[in-house]
Protein backbone atom coordinates (compact mmCIF):
# COMPACT_ATOMS: atom_id res chain seq x y z
CA UNK A 1 0.00 0.00 0.00
CA UNK A 2 1.28 3.74 -0.62
CA UNK A 3 -0.13 6.69 0.26
CA UNK A 4 -2.49 8.74 -1.96
CA UNK A 5 -3.49 11.22 0.41
CA UNK A 6 -3.34 12.96 3.93
CA UNK A 7 -5.01 14.78 6.54
CA UNK A 8 -3.36 16.83 9.35
CA UNK A 9 -4.35 17.33 13.23
CA UNK A 10 -4.03 21.16 13.94
CA UNK A 11 -5.00 23.45 16.60
CA UNK A 12 -6.36 26.92 15.31
CA UNK A 13 -4.95 30.29 16.67
CA UNK A 14 -6.07 30.50 20.41
CA UNK A 15 -5.52 33.77 20.74
CA UNK A 16 -6.70 33.78 23.97
CA UNK A 17 -4.24 31.35 25.91
CA UNK A 18 -1.24 32.28 24.48
CA UNK A 19 -0.24 28.69 24.20
CA UNK A 20 -0.60 27.45 20.46
CA UNK A 21 0.57 24.08 18.95
CA UNK A 22 -0.33 24.31 15.44
CA UNK A 23 0.55 21.04 13.93
CA UNK A 24 -0.33 18.16 16.03
CA UNK A 25 -0.73 15.09 13.84
CA UNK A 26 -0.12 14.14 10.13
CA UNK A 27 -2.21 10.91 9.17
CA UNK A 28 -1.16 8.89 5.44
CA UNK A 29 -4.21 7.41 3.85
CA UNK A 30 -2.69 4.39 1.90
CA UNK A 31 -4.15 2.55 -1.31
CA UNK A 32 -3.10 -0.54 -3.25
CA UNK A 33 -2.08 0.15 -6.38
CA UNK A 34 -4.26 -2.13 -8.33
CA UNK A 35 -7.29 -1.07 -6.57
CA UNK A 36 -6.95 2.75 -7.59
CA UNK A 37 -9.45 3.69 -5.68
CA UNK A 38 -10.01 5.93 -2.39
CA UNK A 39 -13.03 4.05 -0.81
CA UNK A 40 -10.95 1.20 0.03
CA UNK A 41 -7.75 2.86 2.47
CA UNK A 42 -5.73 2.05 5.78
CA UNK A 43 -4.86 4.95 7.46
CA UNK A 44 -1.38 5.25 9.17
CA UNK A 45 -0.21 7.84 11.66
CA UNK A 46 3.29 8.19 13.68
CA UNK A 47 3.05 10.36 17.09
CA UNK A 48 0.89 12.43 17.12
CA UNK A 49 0.04 15.93 19.56
CA UNK A 50 -3.15 16.34 22.00
CA UNK A 51 -4.21 19.42 20.60
CA UNK A 52 -6.50 20.29 17.22
CA UNK A 53 -8.94 18.83 15.11
CA UNK A 54 -8.58 16.29 12.28
CA UNK A 55 -9.19 17.83 9.22
CA UNK A 56 -11.05 16.64 5.58
CA UNK A 57 -8.44 14.17 3.77
CA UNK A 58 -6.64 15.73 0.68
CA UNK A 59 -5.88 12.92 -2.03
CA UNK A 60 -3.91 13.08 -5.06
CA UNK A 61 -5.75 13.21 -8.25
CA UNK A 62 -3.94 10.57 -9.78
CA UNK A 63 -0.96 8.23 -7.77
CA UNK A 64 0.39 8.50 -4.90
CA UNK A 65 2.71 11.09 -2.55
CA UNK A 66 6.03 11.05 -3.94
CA UNK A 67 7.62 14.38 -1.74
CA UNK A 68 6.94 17.02 0.77
CA UNK A 69 7.95 20.32 2.34
CA UNK A 70 7.18 20.99 6.06
CA UNK A 71 6.38 24.62 7.18
CA UNK A 72 8.39 25.37 10.60
CA UNK A 73 8.23 28.03 12.81
CA UNK A 74 11.67 29.20 14.04
CA UNK A 75 12.20 29.12 17.68
CA UNK A 76 11.58 32.82 19.14
CA UNK A 77 13.36 32.31 22.31
CA UNK A 78 10.67 34.41 24.65
CA UNK A 79 6.92 33.87 23.53
CA UNK A 80 4.91 31.20 22.06
CA UNK A 81 6.49 28.72 19.43
CA UNK A 82 4.90 26.53 17.25
CA UNK A 83 7.15 24.52 15.75
CA UNK A 84 5.39 22.72 12.63
CA UNK A 85 2.54 24.34 10.98
CA UNK A 86 2.20 22.90 7.58
CA UNK A 87 2.56 20.37 5.28
CA UNK A 88 2.56 20.12 1.00
CA UNK A 89 2.91 16.73 -1.18
CA UNK A 90 4.13 15.97 -4.89
CA UNK A 91 1.94 13.51 -6.61
CA UNK A 92 2.97 11.23 -8.67
CA UNK A 93 1.26 13.34 -11.31
CA UNK A 94 3.26 16.68 -10.15
CA UNK A 95 0.66 17.87 -8.66
CA UNK A 96 0.56 19.93 -4.93
CA UNK A 97 -1.55 19.17 -2.21
CA UNK A 98 -1.36 21.74 0.88
CA UNK A 99 -2.74 20.96 4.39
CA UNK A 100 -4.77 23.26 6.59
CA UNK A 101 -2.39 23.87 8.79
CA UNK A 102 -1.35 27.40 9.81
CA UNK A 103 0.42 30.16 8.20
CA UNK A 104 3.15 30.90 11.32
CA UNK A 105 6.94 30.10 9.93
CA UNK A 106 8.46 29.61 6.66
CA UNK A 107 8.28 26.69 3.62
CA UNK A 108 11.66 24.61 4.31
CA UNK A 109 13.25 22.94 1.19
CA UNK A 110 11.38 19.87 -0.80
CA UNK A 111 12.39 16.91 0.29
CA UNK A 112 14.01 13.90 -2.41
CA UNK A 113 11.34 12.69 -4.33
CA UNK A 114 10.24 8.67 -4.36
CA UNK A 115 11.90 6.93 -7.07
CA UNK A 116 9.94 3.92 -6.46
CA UNK A 117 5.88 4.04 -6.47
CA UNK A 118 5.72 6.09 -3.33
CA UNK A 119 5.68 7.20 -0.10
CA UNK A 120 4.20 4.07 2.27
CA UNK A 121 5.36 5.25 5.84
CA UNK A 122 5.98 8.02 7.95
CA UNK A 123 7.96 9.04 11.30
CA UNK A 124 7.21 12.09 13.23
CA UNK A 125 8.79 13.93 16.26
CA UNK A 126 6.50 15.25 18.60
CA UNK A 127 7.02 17.19 22.17
CA UNK A 128 5.68 15.70 25.37
CA UNK A 129 2.91 18.24 26.90
CA UNK A 130 4.72 20.61 29.49
CA UNK A 131 2.15 21.58 31.36
CA UNK A 132 2.89 25.17 32.55
CA UNK A 133 5.21 25.63 29.97
CA UNK A 134 5.31 26.47 26.17
CA UNK A 135 3.84 23.38 24.27
CA UNK A 136 4.88 23.02 20.60
CA UNK A 137 3.36 19.43 19.65
CA UNK A 138 4.75 18.29 16.18
CA UNK A 139 8.38 19.39 15.73
CA UNK A 140 9.44 17.02 12.49
CA UNK A 141 8.72 14.71 10.43
CA UNK A 142 10.01 11.91 7.97
CA UNK A 143 8.69 10.46 5.05
CA UNK A 144 9.69 6.76 4.16
CA UNK A 145 9.55 6.00 0.18
CA UNK A 146 9.23 2.64 -1.07
CA UNK A 147 9.16 0.40 -4.22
Amino acid sequence: MYAAGFSLRVEESSYIMNDDTSLNGIRLHCVYPSKGSHELYETIESDVGNWGEWKDIKWCPSGFLKAFQLRVESSLGVGDDTAANNIRFKCSQDSVLQGDGTAWGNWGKWSSTCGGTGICGIKTRVEEPKGRGDDTALNDAQMYCCD
